[in-house]
């Protein structure tokens, strides 16, 4: 379902589906929560390169590892996203609490 790196306790996440919805949304929050629980993590970087759909599952997922890591004062950023669900980021919210970037090398240089 993902694919991670882990880099200067920067979690990358890149979705290897082109669509995180409620049929795969399970295996990525439980697959994400794993590697958080097994590493030391402060920041969560996912890259939605090949994400072309997201529904209020996806938005779940993505709030709920923001919780989990801005409670220890991490921060959750996305990247590579596009137009369609970057309308899903700004209608939902998600703009106002997660950081949208082009690059990996933009987050960090925030951080």
């Amino acid at each position: 379902m993902i694919k991670y790196s882990l880099d200067q306790k920067n979690l990358l996440i890149e979705f290897m589906s082109t669509e995180l919805d409620h049929h795969i949304t399970n295996e990525v929050r439980d697959e994400i929560d794993n590697i958080l629980i097994s590493k030391s993590v402060k920041n969560i970087i996912f890259d939605f390169r090949n994400i072309n759909f997201m529904d209020s599952s996806g938005i779940g997922v993505i709030i709920g590892r923001y919780k989990k890591i801005s409670s220890d004062g991490g921060k959750v950023s996305v990247i590579n996203i596009n137009d369609r669900v970057k309308k899903v980021f700004d209608l939902s919210g998600m703009n106002k609490i997660i950081g949208i970037y082009d690059t990996y090398e933009e987050v960090v240089s925030s951080l």
